[in-house]
């Protein structure tokens, strides 16, 4: 598998393309993305990027109509991709809820011809023409290194788990990797809170009610690190020294630059990866080879440092 990386800079000056208006009411091209709805801060972002790229596709292609449609469960994604196939789409982006539920029905479109670009998390077929995919061992090493840093090699963790997808497993394997070098760090628990503010409030609940001393937590997701940072200042805990996330939203970037003790710094993963996708889509349709059949964007550490750099004021996420 050959992968091409994508630096977050050229995300950035990518949106900023593409403007003026055209009427697609008869498109030769068209292209569904199928999301899951913005349901917490990430998916906002999704959902955001999705419409942002619909509007650049369309007003520099007269050919070309985008489609964006959001679902609230795997089960919805299902059929509203089967009605993206009825409208007559020639590329499909998906970003899937879950991958498994969805393989049969990417599998249904490739059999019909269309091209797929599958966003963050691989379906079980593999039958993209194209997966762009935030760097999930990068996300879970990197982490990891700079949590054991900031740790000076020991102390205790308790962590929390996404979804239960290839994106978690490659996050958390690489994490656990990471600590390891670290003998003097344990993980002394962890528990699934699938990115999800208050399933990381109630998680931290039950950490804190088990352990009486805790080092750090590692969150694995900023709208996660919210529930748990909640959680741990409604306890009065002074023994935790840090509650670490990733995907790098605006809220937590800005505890970052204000010098927040437990929010030391994130870690980013873009979700104006699903613009990347469409996009791609785009060329493919245009006749254009993939140089690679993955396009990887890297994790970066966001400290005080370069905070700075990332913080957004006027974005969704």
């Amino acid at each position: 598998m050959t992968k091409h990386i994508i630096p977050l800079a050229a995300l950035a000056a990518a949106l900023l393309s593409g403007c003026g208006k055209t009427d697609n009411q008869n498109p030769t091209l068209k292209i569904g993305i199928s999301i899951p709805a913005a349901d917490h801060g990430w998916t906002g972002g999704v959902v955001y990027h999705a419409n942002e790229v619909k509007k650049e596709i369309e007003a520099a292609n007269p050919d070309v109509r985008v489609i964006v449609s959001t679902a609230v469960s795997s089960a919805d994604q299902v059929d509203r991709v089967e009605n993206l196939l009825v409208q007559g789409i020639n590329a499909l982006v998906i970003l899937p809820h879950e991958p498994e539920p969805l393989s049969r029905v990417c599998a249904d479109a490739v059999k019909k011809g269309v091209k797929l670009i599958i966003v963050d998390r691989n379906i079980a077929s593999r039958s993209q023409d194209l997966l762009v995919a935030g760097d999930n061992t990068g996300f879970g090493r990197v982490s990891g290194e700079a949590i054991a840093k900031e740790m000076g090699g020991a102390g205790t963790i308790v962590m929390m788990e996404g979804v239960l997808c290839d994106v978690n497993t490659l996050r958390v394997e690489a994490f656990k990797k990471a600590i390891a070098d670290y003998p003097d760090i344990k993980i002394i628990d962890s528990g699934v809170a699938e990115w999800n503010t208050e399933k990381g409030l109630k998680l931290m609940e039950n950490f804190l009610q088990k352990h009486p001393k805790i080092d750090c937590v590692w969150t694995g997701d900023d709208d996660v690190s919210i529930g748990a940072l909640k959680s741990i200042a409604e306890s009065g805990r002074t023994d935790i020294k840090m509650c670490i996330g990733g995907a790098g939203s605006k809220l937590m970037i800005k505890r970052v630059m204000d010098g927040d003790p437990l929010v030391r710094f994130t870690v980013t993963y873009p979700p104006a990866m699903i613009a990347v996708g469409a996009r791609e889509a785009l060329k493919i349709l245009r006749g254009e080879t993939p140089a690679s059949d993955t396009i990887i964007i890297p994790a970066e550490v966001v400290d005080q440092s370069n905070a700075a750099k990332f913080y957004i004021p006027d974005s969704v996420y």
